[in-house]
């Protein structure tokens, strides 16, 4: 379990072995049916942790679940919309009712419903912008509200929440997107400011371009040099994401809190991202 800084530990550097790094912890990912959030939560398992999948999916969301029992030491599916407050307030409680406390979250839960109805804020509709952040942000909000109690009530925890890079440089099309996206990184500050002092950690990832194997299969040579040419070392994959993840929800990173940490190829430090999108 994630817990405050230890003073024992503040002058000892231990080495990093093969042992698993969120031993005894109980992450709720949401979101992870399938691609990025689905990713986490393997990797989660793989680390030791209890995992609690999200979605509306049921097939989907048992099948990840019956894969992360395989690879952990449990793991469970709590069909869940998010655009419903309620349901989304039970879900936390379910996933403490299911593992018997919580330390960790991450907020992955994307409006993909909502990206085709998204465009520059001249063009952009009330029921669209209200639709993603409702998602994007808005739903974080609950999950966050919800799950900081039984944080801080069991000493402590990580708070992550999956950003973009579009928060701070925007993609062409998708105003409702990055708006969003640049909401739930200044909710990620006020998180980590208001809660330090009872051991909750709150920090964001935000990536460039991820290659995922269900939008990209057709992905021509020429689109996948041109996105390359972007980078300073290759393009993401979702594993990368869940690399990120599981050391920020880790105790290697308890003095870690407050931050976006992009996870972008170096694109955002270089003008060759000029026209990512």
């Amino acid at each position: 379990m994630a817990r405050r800084v230890r003073a024992s530990r503040l002058c000892q550097i231990e080495p990093v072995g093969k042992e698993q790094r969120l031993a005894d912890q109980v992450a709720l990912v949401t979101g992870s049916t399938a691609g990025l959030g689905a990713a986490i939560a393997r990797r989660f398992a793989s680390e030791g942790a209890w995992v609690v999948i999200t979605g509306r999916d049921t097939d989907r969301g048992a099948a990840v679940a019956a894969e992360c029992n395989t690879l952990g030491p449990g793991a469970a599916f709590i069909p869940t919309d998010l655009t419903d407050e309620g349901a989304t307030t039970a879900m936390v409680g379910g996933a403490v009712s299911r593992f018997g406390h919580l330390t960790t979250v991450v907020n992955n839960a994307m409006a993909c419903d909502a990206l085709g109805e998204d465009g520059p804020v001249g063009q952009l509709s009330t029921a669209a912008w209200e639709a993603t952040f409702r998602v994007n942000t808005t739903a974080a909000f609950w999950v966050c509200r919800s799950a900081v109690h039984h944080l801080s009530e069991g000493g402590g925890g990580s708070i992550v929440n999956i950003s973009s890079r579009a928060a701070t440089r925007a993609t062409p099309n998708l105003a409702a997107y990055a708006a969003s996206k640049g909401a739930l990184e200044a909710l990620t500050r006020s998180i980590a400011t208001d809660y330090a002092a009872v051991g909750v950690r709150c920090n964001a990832i935000s990536p460039g371009y991820v290659v995922h194997e269900g939008r990209d299969a057709d992905l021509t040579d020429e689109r996948r040099t041109q996105l390359e040419a972007m980078h300073l070392t290759r393009l993401a994959t979702p594993d990368d994401v869940a690399s990120a993840a599981v050391w920020l929800a880790s105790d290697e990173a308890e003095n870690v809190t407050g931050t976006v940490l992009p996870l972008d190829g170096g694109s955002s430090s270089t003008a060759r991202a000029s026209g990512f999108g």
